[in-house]
């Protein structure tokens, strides 16, 4: 915000990865399928932000409010990041729905019931942010400026709802360079990488049940070759091979997952698994399982004709995998059959 928390500019590219990583369901094990939670779904949130950004859109009355869009928001404002390094703006912009501290006296609350409230914890954060929204979204809608309401409070959130009442209307680019603008355009135009189909339903305990919820929160990443690691999507790289789409590096722009991160960034930090899939066969091959008894976080393993293990999956059970297939598409759930050329597949592990 200009006031509340610090706008980045820069638009978000959605372009998906190469490697793949997938998670299939147990018979009898664990099972899955698929929800929605009111409000167009949410997918691709982080599942420590997850509860909380349903909690705040259930907590508005206003139709205009969505966890979509309380999701958006959040990436553009932080990418969900959440240490004062990473979370602190230029301008003094707070934890990962950047408060400015005198906004922050004015909506926090102790949401999660610490005993403290602290723009710096998720619950707390999220809740607020839901609040101050939702003010917003009543405000826009009784003002009669025109325009999406959404825009409107958005608009508000960055720059101030005395901005808004100036310009009776979402500012234009010639304020602030045009970084509310840019701010209200970017949300809006990336709500539907969050809309869609909730989080697997996965039933089951043990560090694989765990791993695979954890990589379920993860639907709808983009693939970034190179990308993502124990702490989160991050854009990825291009090594002259890999990470391209229609002849340019999509890799270093796109901000995800590729199979073996969004592994490693499952069972983190209970198991912590090496960066490839490769390192991840060899850490774990000491503990062979057949097709016949996969059991829900079992790693799935493929090779090229060199014998290089270029693709590592989650098994879910229920013959599905969720993975990241390419360049180009997103965190997925496809048939185990389907999702790689049967003839590369080399077996199973069990971390």
């Amino acid at each position: 915000m200009l006031v509340g928390a610090a706008a980045a500019a820069i638009g978000l590219v959605m372009v998906v990865i190469l490697g793949i990583v997938g998670v299939v369901l147990a018979d009898g094990e664990a099972t899955a399928s698929e929800t929605t939670d009111g409000g167009g779904g949410l997918r691709g949130v982080p599942a420590e932000f997850r509860e909380w950004i349903l909690k705040a859109d259930a907590a508005c009355a206003e139709p205009a409010m969505s966890p979509a869009l309380l999701a958006a928001q959040l990436y553009q404002e932080s990418k969900f990041k959440t240490s004062r390094a990473e979370a602190t703006s230029h301008a003094g912009a707070q934890g990962p729905a950047q408060f400015m501290p005198p906004t922050w006296a004015t909506w926090g609350r102790d949401a999660d019931g610490n005993g403290e409230a602290s723009p710096w914890d998720i619950g707390d954060a999220v809740m607020a942010q839901g609040r101050m929204m939702c003010s917003l979204l009543r405000q826009a809608k009784n003002s009669g400026y025109p325009g999406d309401v959404r825009a409107l409070a958005l608009a508000g959130y960055n720059a101030g709802w005395g901005r808004v009442q100036e310009y009776r209307g979402v500012p234009p680019k010639s304020f602030a360079g045009g970084e509310t603008y840019n701010y209200v355009q970017i949300i809006l135009s990336t709500m539907s990488r969050f809309e869609g189909p909730g989080l697997l339903e996965v039933s089951g305990s043990g560090a694989g049940a765990d791993a695979l919820r954890k990589a379920s929160t993860r639907i709808g990443t983009p693939y970034a070759y190179g990308g993502g690691g124990p702490g989160g999507p991050s854009t990825g790289f291009c090594d002259g091979t890999n990470g391209y789409l229609n002849g340019r590096c999509a890799a270093s722009s796109t901000v995800g997952y590729d199979c073996s991160s969004l592994v490693q960034y499952a069972y983190w930090p209970k198991t912590k698994l090496p960066r490839t899939a490769d390192a991840q066969y060899r850490a774990t091959s000491d503990r062979p399982v057949s097709r016949t008894n996969l059991k829900p976080g079992d790693l799935l393993f493929w090779k090229n004709g060199s014998g290089f293990i270029y693709h590592v999956a989650i098994y879910a059970g229920d013959g599905n995998v969720l993975h990241a297939p390419r360049t180009g598409r997103n965190v997925e759930i496809q048939p185990l059959t389907s999702a790689m050329p049967q003839r590369d597949y080399l077996g199973a592990t069990r971390p």
